[in-house]
This record gives C-alpha cells, structure tokens and sequence, in this order.
C-alpha cells in the first residue's frame, strides 16, 4: 500500500495546481479559456525630460489609459543581473589580445568590473505588460462549473483550434491597441513568443534552480500528458 501510494504521488502533475492550461502560438491560454499576452516594454527616464516633454507623456498616458476598455496588469520584475558570461568573454579578449597596451586596458576594466560587482549586487529590472481576453464573464458561471473547472487536470483541457484562432484574433486587436498606445508616450513594446513567455514562466516560478539551470529551446521539451 505504501509504494502505491508513493507511485500516485510522484505520477501526481503540479500543472494541476496552476491556472496555466497551455502556451499556443505567443498566447497563454488559462483552465478558465481566458488568453493572455505578455509584453515586454521598455522604460524611459522621465526625470530627464523637459517639462513640456513630462507634459506631453502624461497626457499620452491619459489618452492610453482613457482609450482602454479591458483590463492591464503591469509587472516588474527585478532580478540579479548574472555576468559571469560577459566576465569570462573579458577574460578570453584578454588572452587573445597581440597589443600590450589594449591587453593591459582589457586588464584593467575587468578588474574594475569585478570589484564593481563585489561592492554589491547589480539588479536588472524588466517591465511586462500582460493583455487578457476573457469572451465569457465569471458570473455566467455557476458555482458547479467552477468547482469542476478548477478540479480538472490542466492537461485535459484543450481548446478547439476554431475557437481558439477567433479569441486570438481579438486578444491580438487588443495587443495592437496597446501597443499603439505606449508608442504615443515614446515607449517601445514587443510582444513575448512562445518560448519567451514558457522561459518567463520558469524564471518566475523557480527564482533559484533557473540561475543555474537554463530552459532548453521548446523544441527539445518533453511535456508531460
């Protein structure tokens, strides 16, 4: 009995814990049959604007923000920026350098880089956008389809392909929307593809194993039935 329990506990799937059912072509599909599209938007330094430029971006943001019917969510994410790899390509310049005196500037600024880092932690912030579809409202639901619908392994629900390519048609109208509305404000945005939105999942949900261990191309993962 206790090796049968134990087989049912290793066999037991954490996809069933999450509200992510699948990644299909850019888009995050929810259990719910929500869609989702992250964008990655770049930032600007307002503080070094003049005032008429602070002006004109606020008031681009009000526009944005007046112009939006669907809901937003904005994340930040501030991770410890790893140059380990940019330390080692220094290092390897450094070798194959034929003059002294850039060998020995080369030196010198990985050295500067390297005592830079050991002063304290360089953090790298990134700034997303997440843009959602919902076609049905939660009210519509009764509480036995809820129930049901958050019992059910994320594995069984797959959405039609129909029904998917037209929810995807509006939540990317949404996504145009938006996009069109940041670069009013001088604010770039590109949406994530498939393998950028699974690698932003699983840096999210493993801070520690994904410093170390790097997700290999979606063409190469195995997922689980």
């Amino acid at each position: 009995m206790p090796n049968k329990l134990a087989r049912n506990k290793i066999t037991s799937s954490t996809q069933q814990y999450l509200d992510i059912a699948e990644f299909r072509e850019d888009t995050v599909i929810m259990r719910d049959g929500t869609l989702r599209a992250v964008l990655l938007v770049a930032s600007i330094n307002f503080a070094l604007k003049s005032e008429d430029e602070q002006n004109a971006i606020i008031s681009a943001y009000v526009g944005f923000l007046n112009n939006i019917d669907f809901p937003l969510q904005i994340v930040i994410q501030s991770r410890e920026l790893n140059i380990d790899n940019y330390l080692a390509f220094l290092k390897q310049k450094e070798k194959e350098q034929t003059n002294e005196l850039l060998k020995m500037q080369t030196a010198e600024y990985l050295q500067y880089v390297s005592e830079l880092i050991s002063l304290g932690k360089i953090m790298n912030k990134k700034f997303y956008m997440v843009v959602s579809y919902n076609p049905l409202s939660d009210k519509q639901k009764g509480f036995f389809a809820k129930l049901l619908e958050s019992l059910r392994p994320a594995s069984i629900i797959k959405m039609k392909e129909e029904r998917f390519l037209k929810r995807r048609l509006e939540l990317n109208r949404r996504v145009e929307n938006v996009i069109g509305g940041l670069a009013s404000m001088g604010v770039n945005a590109v949406p994530l593809d498939t393998q950028s939105l699974i690698e932003l999942f699983y840096n999210t949900y493993n801070p520690e194993t994904s410093a170390n261990q790097k997700l290999v191309d979606i063409k190469e993962l195995r997922l689980a039935e």
